[in-house]
């Protein structure tokens, strides 16, 4: 930046010192022309015309009498009858702007190179009444041209030029100093990442960009900082999937492993063989189910079918009538409070699963002679039981995934913890809002909100 100050600074003061050399050196030529016609006025009252003839020797005697100052005489026609100047072999000056004028109105002014001398020259010619008649008197005075004069002031001008480089050094050095820091005391405010104040207002525009700056940059490391936690968070998911899928794999092939081993060896006796066989077919379709329940819950993600309008208090009487063959079995009974014809939009396939899921964990967790309410309304689907409830420290994790409320109770009820997750997964992806309250030993009441008011 000081670099830019100085080359500026050089550029704008160069420019103005030959501006000024140029004007002032017209104005002191135009002065220098006007002193020399003044000068030539007064000099021409000196002739006298019975002192000084009309021929070369006159012209030689008023010459010297002026201090060498070159003088003409002519007739009235403007042809030369005396000159002063030896080497002058012109003797018709008519032609000449300065006897024009003389000629036309009694005398003239002219500025011009002498061809004879070859010198810039000041001409003043006056016509004169003498006995013999009018004849015209002029005298020259050399003059230095225009460029002649700047060429004098050159020096000059090269020493003005030293101390503008010098002045634009000591400027550039004081400006920048004045005008940088306050700037660098902002930029250094700016990077401890506080706010920026100044008291200089042509700044205050910048720190308000560097505040600007200041946010725009927090705000993306908190971004980034969110994404790092959810970076995190996925893959301890991820991992935790992982872990739960293979701890949930591991018991049904443990057993078929374990029975196989057995049958392999021949030690068992018909009836532990048939007891075996059931084991291994029956552990055999919980594995398949869970893998079932693993796909199905990865490909809500991915569902991107359209959705249509479904009668959901149809569905939910139809979820009803299947599981009440299962809910008899334990001594649980279903309590239909559901509205007539509640329209929403979603799949059939997906509203069975979220009823179905719910539903079939309020008979499985239930107590014997227990209830299952399902109340349905156009805002909100309610399923309440009287099961065994939840503990207040599992209530985070009801929608986690491979949670199950009773340990005991997943190889009995043949639950894998991921009913109620993709429960969750289906309410998001579709806009509802689901939760739970619970209370151990008195059961538990899910609530899904249609947002629909």
């Amino acid at each position: 930046m000081r670099f830019r100050i100085l080359w500026v600074s050089l550029l704008i003061t160069t420019f103005a010192i030959i501006l000024y050399s140029l004007v002032s050196t017209q104005i002191f030529y135009n002065l220098s022309v006007k002193n020399s016609e003044s000068a030539l006025s007064v000099y021409m009252n000196a002739f006298d015309g019975e002192k000084y003839a009309p021929d070369d020797e006159g012209a030689r005697a008023f010459s010297l009498a002026l201090d060498g100052a070159r003088v003409t005489i002519l007739d009235g026609e403007g042809n030369v009858l005396g000159e002063s100047e030896a080497d002058s072999i012109e003797t018709d000056h008519s032609d000449r702007e300065e006897v024009r004028e003389a000629i036309k109105s009694g005398e003239g002014f002219a500025v011009r190179s002498s061809d004879t001398l070859n010198k810039n020259m000041v001409y003043y010619c006056r016509a004169v009444q003498t006995d013999g008649g009018t004849i015209l008197i002029r005298i020259a005075q050399f003059c230095e041209s225009e460029w002649a004069m700047y060429a004098q002031l050159l020096p000059s001008f090269a020493a003005y030029m030293v101390f503008d480089v010098l002045g634009c050094l000591l400027f550039t050095y004081v400006a920048t100093y004045f005008i940088m820091r306050p700037v660098e005391a902002l930029t250094r405010e700016a990077a401890t990442g506080g706010r920026v104040q100044t008291g200089y207002s042509e700044l205050k525009s910048l720190a308000e960009i560097l505040n600007e700056r200041n946010r725009d940059i927090e705000l993306k490391v908190s971004e980034l900082e969110e994404e790092r936690k959810l970076v995190e968070r996925a893959q301890n998911s991820k991992d935790e999937f992982i872990a739960n899928i293979t701890h949930e794999m591991n018991t049904p092939l443990t057993s078929i492993k374990g029975y196989a081993e057995l049958l392999s060896s021949d030690l068992l006796d018909e009836e532990h063989k048939k007891q075996a066989y059931n084991t291994i077919v029956s552990q055999a379709d919980r594995l398949t189910n869970l893998i079932a329940c693993i796909i199905n819950y990865s490909e809500i993600d991915s569902d991107d079918l359209p959705s249509y309008e479904v009668n959901l208090t149809e569905a939910a009487r139809e979820m009803i009538a299947v599981l009440s063959p299962e809910a008899e079995q334990k001594g649980v009974k279903f309590i239909d409070e559901t509205q007539d014809d509640v329209i929403i939009m979603s799949r059939h396939e997906r509203v069975n699963q979220l009823l179905g899921n719910l539903m079939r964990n309020a008979v499985r967790y239930n107590r014997e002679g227990g209830t299952v309410t399902v109340r349905l309304n156009f805002s909100r689907l309610e399923i309440e039981d009287t099961g065994v409830g939840i503990a207040p420290e599992n209530m985070d994790k009801v929608f986690s995934r491979f949670f199950t409320v009773d340990k005991s109770h997943s190889g009995k009820n043949g639950g894998f913890g991921l009913g109620l997750a993709v429960c969750k997964k289906i309410c998001t992806r579709s806009g509802w809002r689901i939760s739970v309250e619970s209370e151990l030993g008195k059961g538990s009441k899910f609530t899904v909100d249609f947002g629909l008011r």
